[in-house]
């Protein structure tokens, strides 16, 4: 009799250590630096645990652990309207993190999900509100107005946007022909304005040394004789040049005042 009494208490003592051994084995959870745990007991919320080794009680207790690091979140490529209808395909890029593990837990079933959702819908109000010529030249604004958009609403899901980047905008073939014509007439505009800047200049050189020369009743003579010695220095071109009558007499009287 002792010894079934024994026996049978050893197997009950076995049994209450391998259910203890179990109960602490699926109890102990580990949390790593980068992310915090969510307890709920019976189903209901119980507490946010820090990072590291932490015990909950199996079948009573549940843990979800929520991931702090910054996420990003691709926002598909997609056509948009602009205030000027002008459609344009643009793509961008949402960086974000969890700061209310609590929060992104209960109030919302996939925060990375709504934030792509919701930052999409706000890009195109966005852009829909905005003029071409600002969506390609003040891209840092167009953002950061999405971004308040976003963060406004997330903040209340646990989650703050760090940061949106618009990575690509694409006009339509039509519209960059013409705006590459727009681009070469202003850059023909800007080279005729240079030229004509050029030749005013070189009219009041030439303006100038005429007054010079008139002073001179031999200088524009010998101005013609040196364009002579210049041009017959190749041979193989044949110039007819009508020459003054008094050429001969104004060079031997410079000769005589030398």
């Amino acid at each position: 009799m002792l010894e079934f009494l024994f026996s049978s208490g050893a197997c009950i003592l076995g049994i209450v250590l391998l259910f203890a051994f179990y109960i602490v084995t699926r109890g102990i959870r580990l949390i790593y630096q980068y992310e915090r745990g969510v307890v709920f007991t019976l189903g209901k919320y119980g507490g946010v645990r820090e990072p590291g080794l932490t015990l909950i009680v199996p079948i009573i207790q549940g843990l979800r652990k929520v991931d702090m690091r910054i996420k990003t979140a691709d926002i598909p490529r997609q056509e948009v309207m602009t205030k000027d209808n002008i459609p344009m395909l643009v793509n961008a890029v949402v960086y974000f993190k969890v700061v209310d593990p609590e929060a992104v837990i209960i109030k919302i079933e996939d925060h990375v999900f709504a934030v792509r959702q919701y930052t999409q819908a706000a890009l195109r109000d966005v852009i829909g509100n905005s003029e071409m010529d600002a969506v390609l030249t003040e891209r840092e604004q167009i953002a950061e107005s999405i971004k308040t958009i976003v963060d406004a609403e997330t903040i209340g899901w646990g989650v703050d946007v760090e940061s949106i980047k618009i990575q690509e905008v694409e006009l339509p073939a039509e519209m960059k022909r013409a705006m590459a014509k727009q681009a070469e007439a202003e850059r023909e505009r800007r080279a005729m304005i240079i030229a004509s800047q050029g030749e005013l200049t070189a009219s009041e050189n030439l303006s100038k040394a005429a007054a010079a020369l008139a002073q001179s009743p031999g200088a524009l003579h010998l101005r013609t004789l040196q364009t002579i010695r210049d041009i017959a220095s190749d041979p193989s071109e044949k110039i007819v040049l009508f020459m003054p009558s008094d050429l001969g007499e104004v060079a031997s009287k410079l000769a005589a005042k030398k």
